[in-house]
């Protein structure tokens, strides 16, 4: 499906269909050639060293001016509980709306406000994984066309969406791209279609929100669960970077093996993206004899996947962070037809590295600063429909400051 019959496994129209109104063309809902020139373009731009740079400083601002004054101002009170989903949910889109368009929704801030974006992005998204969820879809059909519930409610959301984009789309024009360095003014070198521009930008927007938060959402509850994994990570982020020292570059990220050995282990158990579909376009015999007949859906499913003994072993309900190291230490990544958490083959994820970054990054600031404490003691989290997995009820945490703390 993903490498050597690749093309025999499109996303398929029945899912571009459903996720239409929202991502419109955008790389996540084409195949083919509109698909190819997506991922060539994004391949090109995330690959720069100037991009990752800029990635790089938009995270330790949201880091060090909201997350941590944020968290700093619950600390110690009794009434201080965060749902820390939630958090983390404001913290990647305020991230990854600097990154694609170059706007700063704030969502951050302390008094934790609600942009209209946010909000209207949230519904849209909700919304199309329930058209996912219907019988048939001649019911979200019909009541598209009659402009009634859910299917009302889609389409003022994503007006207003279209309002704010578009009008991002005309601020960049009017001051000039070329000396900006969010993805949307690099796109906008090569696409001069404003609607094709906003599909592009909204799917990276929904690809870098919902999958970081979802993955930073899974990994702290662990953490919280597994305080040892926790003390290693401080451990050799003093060994690596130095007592109290933040990372100061992006390259400093490759020498902290047992950091990104915990991310990869988290995201075994709880992938933010936990099952993937395709339709078969003609007939097929996959390698184990199963005949697929066209028109097909076939899913695979990294949740399941990250649960089976034959390939983890029969300590695979277990979070050990040790399985991805070798015995000097180092990290050894699994084959990614084994670990499918960011794709495998030509759809890969492009934006692998910048949600790794996000993910490092909050994990030894937040550690090293806080004690953080579940309200909570389910021993395994319910998940929520939607296109990402989303905790059940959020994430509530109390926090605490350590002290003292010398900051670098």
């Amino acid at each position: 499906m993903l490498k050597t019959r690749f093309d025999n496994y499109p996303k398929g129209k029945p899912f571009s269909t459903i996720l239409g109104d929202f991502l419109g063309r955008g790389i996540f809902n084409v195949d083919g050639d509109l698909w190819k020139f997506q991922r060539k373009m994004a391949s090109l731009e995330l690959d720069k060293f100037s991009i990752r740079a800029y990635a790089f400083e938009i995270v330790r601002y949201e880091i060090g001016d909201r997350l941590i004054p944020l968290l700093s101002s619950v600390s110690g009170k009794e009434d201080g509980v965060l749902d820390l989903q939630d958090v983390f949910r404001r913290f990647s889109f305020d991230c990854i709306c600097r990154f694609s368009f170059g706007l700063d929704p704030r969502c951050l801030e302390i008094t934790l406000p609600m942009s209209d974006f946010a909000y209207a992005f949230d519904l849209a998204s909700k919304l199309s994984a329930e058209r996912a969820m219907t019988v048939s879809p001649l019911v979200w059909k019909i009541k598209r066309k009659l402009n009634l519930g859910t299917e009302k409610k889609m389409k003022e959301a994503i007006k207003l969406i279209n309002i704010l984009a578009q009008e991002v789309i005309r601020q960049r024009r009017k001051m000039g791209f070329l000396s900006h360095k969010d993805l949307l003014s690099r796109f906008m070198h090569t696409v001069t279609d404003e609607t094709y521009l906003r599909d592009i930008v909204i799917s990276f927007l929904l690809a870098g929100r919902d999958t970081v938060a979802s993955a930073l959402t899974s990994f702290f509850w662990l953490l919280a669960k597994y305080p040892q994994v926790g003390s290693a990570i401080l451990e050799e982020a003093d060994s690596v970077l130095g007592p109290n020292q933040e990372l100061r570059s992006y390259e400093q990220m490759g020498d902290l093996h047992y950091l990104q050995a915990a991310v990869y282990e988290s995201m075994r158990l709880y992938p933010p993206i936990q099952f993937d579909s395709k339709f078969c376009e003609k007939d097929d015999i996959l390698p184990d004899g199963t005949l697929v007949r066209r028109g097909t859906r076939v899913t695979y499913h990294p949740y399941a996947m990250g649960r089976i003994e034959e390939l983890w072993g029969q300590d695979c309900l277990e979070f050990r962070p040790e399985r991805w190291l070798r015995d000097d230490g180092t990290f050894f990544p699994e084959n990614p037809y084994k670990y499918p958490v960011f794709q495998a083959g030509l759809r890969v994820c492009l934006g692998k590295d910048m949600a790794l970054l996000e993910l490092k990054c909050v994990a030894i600031s937040l550690l090293r600063r806080f004690q953080i404490h579940l309200m909570t003691s389910c021993h395994t989290p319910r998940f929520s429909p939607g296109l990402t997995a989303t905790f059940s009820g959020g994430l509530p945490v109390l926090v605490r400051e350590k002290e003292p703390y010398q900051s670098s």
